[in-house]
């Protein structure tokens, strides 16, 4: 199915000259609830996918410099599949070659990936700072106390920024992938939370609170990696990828996202995964969110705790309060499953298909 995919999409493309012109800026709606195309004022609506792996387990920055045909392919059937919105990973330590001096091949890397998404008509969520391979990241990336590191997590984005700024494929920078913070009482050890399927999706801003508040070490943060971005690009949307337990709520005390947290960012990216007959919840705390008055984008999802009937009729019910839905794809539509989680993808590429705006 990819290389037909493929060859059918790519066939029209006459040459390599960017068809940017095709795409619109996204910004915010007038009304703040959701985005719309900026020249014709239409409605946006992301639908898409993560591109977080392909299905050996590699980053994109293990294959793209050697299997750029594969990454083409999977555009293609990406865009054939429905999707408007692709989130690309990018690991700092792939993209750093010190805490001041960025690696220009994979910056060249990126510009061309942009360009890909630009002659597909794709839109890219370019999530940012990921130490999700843990022998990737740098020594003394590790040593650094956390003002050395905002530093050089700040000159990761100017570099990322720097090739972006001028493309209308990207629809947003997102700061971080599930950001997080220490118990009050009880520093972190590393700066990666716990391994998930072998990769560390999970970073904490800072290893000890020393009496700060949550919000204002999160706003300061924010504003650092903001500042970096807007030295070389003062128009795309930015954001950061949310677990549904960093909310601010009376009754807990590790929370950090409420209104006045989270004013410099343009919109919210929260992560949700339905749990089998409990749909109620993920709704509330959807809901929850969206009350903080940003549009809120569900930038993760998929039936990993829930059959995908019941994944359906929440994003069904989510049509209320979500500006967007992004779900995940791992390079290969399989048609004819053979395990549980081949199962699980077919059953949700179907959904996506069945679902789109």
């Amino acid at each position: 199915m990819r290389l037909i995919l493929f060859c059918l999409f790519f066939s029209s493309q006459l040459s390599s000259v960017s068809n940017a012109g095709e795409l619109d800026w996204i910004v915010v709606s007038k009304d703040g609830k959701s985005f719309e195309q900026q020249a014709s004022g239409k409605p946006f609506v992301p639908w898409g996918l993560n591109y977080d792996r392909d299905t050996s387990g590699r980053l994109i920055e293990d294959y793209w410099s050697t299997e750029w045909a594969t990454i083409e392919s999977d555009f293609a059937e990406m865009k054939e599949l429905g999707a408007n919105v692709v989130r690309i990973h990018l690991q700092f330590g792939k993209f750093m070659k010190s805490p001041t001096e960025p690696n220009q091949p994979a910056l060249d890397r990126l510009g061309k990936l942009i360009v890909l998404a630009e002659q597909t008509e794709l839109y890219l969520d370019l999530t940012g700072l990921g130490c999700y391979h843990r022998q990737d990241v740098p020594d003394w990336y590790d040593q650094m106390g956390e003002v050395e590191r905002w530093q050089a997590q700040a000159e990761f984005w100017k570099a990322v920024a720097k090739v972006g700024s001028t493309s209308r494929a990207i629809f947003c920078y997102n700061l971080m992938n599930e950001p997080v913070l220490p118990g009050d009482k009880k520093p972190a050890d590393d700066w990666l939370g716990p391994a998930f399927a072998g990769k560390h999706y999970v970073q904490f801003l800072v290893l000890e609170m020393k009496g700060r508040s949550r919000m204002d070490v999160f706003q300061n943060w924010t504003g650092q990696m903001l500042a970096a971005i807007r030295q070389h690009d003062k128009r795309h949307l930015v954001t950061v990828g949310m677990v549904p337990w960093i909310l601010d709520r009376p009754d807990e005390n590790y929370g950090y996202i409420n209104e006045e947290s989270t004013t410099q960012l343009d919109f919210l990216a929260l992560h949700l995964y339905p749990e089998s007959g409990n749909n109620e919840k993920a709704t509330e705390t959807l809901k929850d969110f969206r009350a903080l008055g940003k549009p809120v984008v569900i930038e993760e999802t998929f039936p990993l705790h829930c059959t995908a009937e019941e994944l359906g009729k929440f994003i069904e019910q989510s049509e209320a309060d979500a500006a967007g839905w992004i779900g995940f794809y791992w390079g290969e539509y399989p048609e004819n499953p053979t395990t549980r989680g081949d199962k699980l993808t077919k059953e949700w590429l179907e959904l996506f298909q069945a679902l789109q705006p």
